[in-house]
């Protein structure tokens, strides 16, 4: 796809927060510093659109990328590890649950994984829980510039182990630093969107 146009277009905690003009809407989960706003600054052509940053949970709001008029990219906070009262935790975690489990619009969940690590708890409880409630979830493998290209299948067959992926799952190693893993990318996305629009 080509993107010619993107903006952030809706901040929400809440359903009267998010878009209501029915547009596809592919969403982005992974644990907090996983490369998720990297991941999708990449995707959509811009540096600096999501917000990147070294410190975990940065992201605490559910964040809607208007691409060409014509679908959402979501942003959803990160899980697992981030420097915020239990409280607060506890309320992303029930935000992201309502978004994932209500939201008519939601056509597929791309769920990044870091392909230096062996997949942690929680990616492995929300890995079964996105199955459990049916979508089709597209891996990505994020850092893959950081291992050496010969160590790229072997991660990767670590993390298919670990999900429990079979041979026809999706996982798509990615690099925000070399941009590999784009375009692979956008043709899953794609297979979502209505055919009849041009992208």
């Amino acid at each position: 796809m080509e993107v010619k146009n993107s903006s952030l277009a809706y901040i929400g905690t809440n359903f009267s927060h998010y878009p209501q003009d029915g547009k596809p809407e592919i969403a982005f989960a992974g644990k907090s510093n996983v490369g998720k706003s990297t991941l999708i600054n990449a995707i959509l052509g811009r540096r600096a659109l999501a917000r990147t940053s070294s410190q975990p949970g940065k992201t605490r709001t559910i964040n809607f990328y208007d691409v060409n008029g014509q679908m959402y990219v979501v942003d959803l906070p990160g899980y697992g590890y981030a420097k915020a009262p239990k409280t607060e935790i506890a309320k992303w975690g029930q935000m992201i649950e309502e978004y994932l489990g209500k939201r008519e619009e939601l056509r597929a969940i791309i769920l990044l994984i870091d392909i230096r690590h062996e997949p942690g708890k929680n990616d492995m409880m929300m890995y079964d829980w996105l199955k459990h409630y049916g979508y089709d979830i597209i891996i990505a493998a994020t850092k893959a510039d950081k291992i050496n290209r010969s160590q790229i299948q072997k991660h990767l067959s670590v993390i298919r182990k670990a999900l429990g992926l079979r041979p026809e799952d999706v996982l798509i190693p990615f690099s925000g630093e070399k941009k590999t893993g784009v375009e692979e990318l956008w043709a899953e996305i794609e297979r979502f969107l209505p055919e009849t629009e041009e992208m």
